[in-house]
Parts: structure tokens; sequence; C-alpha cells
């Protein structure tokens, strides 16, 4: 335990090092590692839902990306509500002394890290929906997010490395029930509502008709 608590250090104050060394990279990483990075993944997941609703086998192909989104709430939810006070370990910057810190500290706990329990949740919820672009794009974009909570220093190697898994395993595990589910629901969409749309491209939208029925104001 004590060998991979150096490694964890050490880890983290190289990372620290470098980003010292690149100061011209450290508002763009901010941002990217605060509030950006999940706002790129939930695009790439709207991505995916949109691209998903014209190939052959749209239910079934929106319902993954559904469940990508829904599994990473869950997975979430997992690190940041059980994992972390059950662990509680604190922050790097609370133990290790003179390190570059590019975002507010907080006094939450460190293991695992939220925002890479989401990048490897999306990662894998994006890999299953078996959509090349968005695929390489999340993955691209997803460990950029992970590297980048240890960039800004708030986070060690380890508990972003723990996020990713955590993240990827829950969706991963859960897919195929949730998924069968999702399909269903979607299946009810297109049937029994007016709102096959979000499941079909070729479903139009309903349009308002303003007035009486068959009339236009």
């Amino acid at each position: 335990m004590g060998e991979l608590e150096h490694l964890n250090d050490v880890g983290y104050l190289d990372v620290n090092h470098f980003a010292r060394a690149t100061p011209w990279l450290h508002a763009a990483m901010a941002s990217y590692a605060h509030f950006v990075g999940v706002g790129v993944l939930a695009l790439l997941l709207l991505g995916a839902w949109w691209r998903a609703r014209s190939r052959r086998d749209a239910p079934r192909a929106v319902a993954v990306v559904l469940w990508a989104g829904a599994g990473t709430v869950v997975a979430w939810v997992l690190a940041h509500f059980v994992l972390k006070p059950l662990v509680g370990e604190r922050r790097p910057y609370v133990t290790l002394h003179h390190v570059e810190v590019l975002l507010a500290r907080s006094g939450g706990y460190s293991f695992p890290s939220g925002h890479a329990t989401v990048a490897g949740a999306v990662i894998v919820g994006l890999v299953l929906t078996r959509d090349r672009l968005v695929a390489w794009l999340g993955v691209v974009c997803g460990l950029l997010l992970a590297f980048g909570r240890v960039y800004v220093g708030v986070h060690y190697p380890g508990d972003v490395l723990a996020g990713l898994v955590l993240g990827g395993l829950v969706v991963w595990v859960l897919a195929r029930p949730a998924i069968v589910m999702l399909t269903a629901f979607d299946d009810l969409l297109l049937t029994r509502t007016s709102f096959g749309w979000l499941v079909e491209a070729s479903r139009p939208v309903p349009r308002r008709m303003g007035g009486r029925a068959g009339t236009l104001d």
C-alpha cells in the first residue's frame, strides 16, 4: 500500500511539474478540467443520439445512447455519494505542499475523481454505440478531461484511473438489461406516441395547428 501511495505522489508531482512548465496552457486546461470537458462529452452524447436516429436499427441504437447518458449519471452518483465518503481520501494539495493548483481548493474528498468517472462512463457508452467517429472523439476528449484533473492539481493519478475504470465498468456491466428496456421504451415511442422523431429521423416532427382544427391563423 505504501508503494502505491508513493507512486501516486510521484505521478502527481511529475504532472504538477509539467503544469508549472506550461503556464500558457493554464487557462485552457483549467476551463476544460472544470466544466468545459463535461460539456463537450454531453455534446458528443447529443451528437451520437442524432446520428443513431438515422441507422437501420434506430430504436436499439438510440437506446444505447440513452443508456450511455443514464449510466453516466448512475456511475457519478456511486462515485460521489458512496465511494468518496467511504474512502475519505484527502485532496493532494492538502497532503503535498508547494504544488500548483489551478482551480479553487475545495474540502471534498479526492477518490475517485467524479469527472474521470463521467469520462470513463461516456467513453464506454460511446464505444457501445459502434459509431466510430463519436467513439474516438469520446476517447480523446474523455482522457483529456481525466488528465486535466491531475494537471490542475485537484486529483492524484490514481483518482482518475479509478474513476475511468468505475465509470466504464458501470456502463459496461449493466448495458445488456438497460439497453433491452430502453429499446422497448423506444418502440413504445414509435408505435404509441407522436414522439417517434426522437427515435427515427424518418418520422416527421408533429406540427402544431393554430386556431380550430383544420384551419390556420
